[in-house]
């Protein structure tokens, strides 16, 4: 299957060690992280999810967010927010190689991409 590669977008970066409430539960984004792959900075957040309001019962898991490949970082504010211009990754090749980096790395369950 042929990927299709997406237009850079803004990456609103979350603020770190605040709850986000959901309704089954939180989030909690507790760092930022940029690893190197193939000459290109990869920036992604690594935290904990908590669904203790849930009708199917409680759980949690450490996660990791990829927002993408870094084009412009913090290059300006909204909001009182730095924003990021980032390119989605949408190669399931390098998808996998750099879940495989991020493992080797952090302890997670769970890695999205954007």
């Amino acid at each position: 299957m042929r990927q299709i590669k997406r237009d850079p977008i803004d990456y609103k970066h979350i603020p770190l060690s605040s709850d986000i409430e959901f309704i089954s539960g939180r989030y909690t984004p507790l760092e930022e992280k940029i690893i190197d792959f193939k000459d290109r900075k990869v920036l992604y957040v690594i935290g904990n999810a908590i669904l203790d309001n849930s009708c199917c019962g409680i759980g949690g898991c450490r996660y990791a967010i990829v927002p993408g490949f870094i084009i412009d970082f913090k290059y300006k504010k909204d909001a009182g927010l730095s924003v990021s211009k980032v390119e989605p990754i949408q190669d399931l090749k390098e998808r996998q190689e750099i879940k495989t980096m991020i493992n080797g790395r952090e302890l997670v369950t769970q890695i999205d991409f954007w």
